[in-house]
């Protein structure tokens, strides 16, 4: 029975990938290509600048630690994992090029149709990059028009995924039971280093290098500025949601002297656009998993990994444990199984937790910094 739970909720949590990542994504370009402004560009430009480093963050920890290499084999038996590690390697072939050329080959699909079926999410993305610029620059009545359905069709899959997510307890239970049943609790001990990993690199990003960008970037006091975001933090860490964080996120960000004019603007943009700690999670979940399998994972994969984590992070919505739809899109942009997602279900509403907190002090530094800039213009 507890098979079958398993099972259905990882159904599900595929059925959404596809229409969630293609209509977030072109609903968030398509209105940002009509002219943001000036803030609006410095924002964009922190905003990749911190996910990229956070995610980078990520990919440094999880190759360090290994969490999914234990005595220096593979965790696949350990964790109950029923695919061979052939069988997983011939879906990463499959689903990466040979090298980098190949990987920006993929990148263009030759049927956008042919890719949804396949789950081909590295094509699709770029697809809906470039529809999502497109679309920006038709006459007024188009476009808008277009922007109306796929913002129904983003909101439609908003209102699924907590559908789904509102089973999530039942599909936890199937998964982790099938893993105890097959491996025993051996599992739990990568499943602890997968866990150690992620504290330890989202700690880094948090206390390292968003302190480093707020110094540097902005000459803001990085001390004062999280003992000001204080609140918002314990908020973030409890709700597991940014978007219920985000009155109390403006209201600390107002104490701490950013202009609200800059903050009302910046933090509901990060809200949606700006997940480090979302990111930083996909990428190092998605390359535990391959270490479980044995996997040694090329520069184009590892790539294709940064990219889609960079992504598909912006398409996540503000719920509890919505990113799990996020990893599921980066294990088919790589051509891990789902399966996989299993072994890391029973931690993942802690780790979500912590991963909130991250994305809204991220949120709050891009405020504090652009808000240097706009005193000097002021």
């Amino acid at each position: 029975m507890y098979d079958f739970l398993g099972a259905l909720f990882l159904r599900a949590l595929k059925m959404l990938v596809v229409p969630l990542i293609l209509s977030a994504v072109i609903h968030a370009v398509s209105g940002m290509g009509g002219g943001i402004g000036r803030m609006g560009a410095k924002a964009l430009g922190f905003f990749l600048l911190s996910s990229t480093l956070a995610v980078l963050t990520g990919l440094l920890w999880v190759n360090v630690m290994h969490p999914g290499i234990v005595d220096g084999a593979p965790a696949r038996d350990l964790v109950g994992l029923k695919t061979s590690a052939d069988t997983a390697l011939q879906g990463i072939s499959a689903a990466s090029g040979a090298d980098l050329t190949g990987l920006f080959l993929r990148m263009v699909p030759e049927n956008v149709v042919a890719s949804a079926a396949a789950g081909d999410m590295l094509a699709l993305i770029v697809f809906a990059v470039l529809y999502g610029l497109v679309l920006a620059r038709l006459p007024a009545g188009v476009r808008d028009a277009q922007r109306g359905f796929w913002k129904g069709v983003h909101d439609a899959m908003i209102l699924m995924t907590k559908a789904v997510m509102l089973f999530a307890p039942l599909g936890v239970f199937g998964l982790v039971a099938r893993s105890l049943s097959t491996a025993g609790f051996s599992a739990l001990g990568p499943l602890m280093g997968f866990f150690l990993t992620v504290v330890l690199a989202l700690s880094t990003h948090l206390f390292v290098t968003l302190p480093a960008l707020l110094f540097f970037l902005g000459r803001v006091n990085p001390w004062r500025h999280f003992r000001f975001m204080g609140e918002a933090l314990v908020m973030a860490f409890t709700t597991s949601s940014s978007n219920a964080t985000l009155p109390k996120t403006l209201e600390c960000l107002t104490r701490s002297g950013v202009p609200p004019k800059v903050s009302n603007f910046v933090t509901p943009l990060g809200a949606s656009l700006n997940m480090d700690g979302t990111a930083l999670y996909e990428c190092v979940a998605a390359l535990f998993i391959a270490q479980c399998y044995g996997l040694d994972l090329s520069f184009g994969v590892q790539f294709t990994v940064v990219l889609v984590a960079l992504v598909s992070s912006t398409g996540v919505a503000g719920i509890p444990s919505a990113s799990l739809v996020a990893i599921a899109t980066i294990l088919a942009a790589i051509g891990l199984p789902a399966e996989g997602l299993g072994l890391i279900l029973a931690v993942d509403r802690l780790l979500d937790m912590c991963r909130t907190a991250v994305n809204v002090y991220s949120d709050s530094c891009a405020s504090a910094i652009l808000a240097r800039g706009f005193r000097e213009e002021a």
